[in-house]
């Protein structure tokens, strides 16, 4: 006879995916400084090729945000990121600013790409584009945030960062 398997012995405990998805968070670092070589290859080498290179940028931003949209959505990066989320007037208000520049990106994006006369607006439309899939992944963790740290909802504090390892 076989012994009744557990729960967790069919598989990592969640608590192990969601370490392991917040440490592949950390490449959204690399992604940007990418983006930033990107954008600033013009200023030395000459703005030969500067649509190729803010295309470059806008597509490695997407991808660094995007990442960004792995980590845990029960811990905030700073004190400031803390407040803001406690707060459900501030927390509305920057969700509505992170779905409007999604919004706004993505339709630029898809109608420029649309309308674009040469190859090189297109492929920066496209950059545009991925740029507000981008945020939009991190509008899902966003409202994750806000709902998980409302002072208004949660009887608790959110605790910070600090805190939440040394409990």
């Amino acid at each position: 006879m076989t012994a009744a398997r557990t729960p967790a012995a069919s598989g990592p405990s969640p608590s192990r995916v969601t370490e392991l998805f917040q440490k592949i968070s950390y490449l959204q670092y690399p992604a940007m400084l990418a983006a930033l070589a990107y954008a600033m290859k013009p200023a030395f080498t000459g703005i030969a090729g500067i649509f190729d290179d803010a295309n470059y940028a806008l597509l490695y931003m997407g991808i660094g945000i995007g990442l960004s949209s792995l980590q845990d959505p029960k811990r905030t990066q700073n004190e400031v990121s803390r407040k803001v989320w406690q707060d459900p007037r501030k927390g509305f208000l920057f969700l509505c600013l992170i779905a409007g520049q999604a919004f706004v990106m993505m339709v630029a994006g898809l109608v420029g790409s649309y309308f674009a006369s040469d190859s090189a607006l297109n492929q920066l439309s496209l950059g545009l584009f991925s740029l507000g899939l981008g945020m939009l992944g991190l509008l899902k963790t966003a409202i994750d945030m806000y709902e998980h740290h409302r002072l208004d909802k949660n009887a608790t504090d959110a605790r910070h960062p600090v805190q939440e390892t040394n409990a």
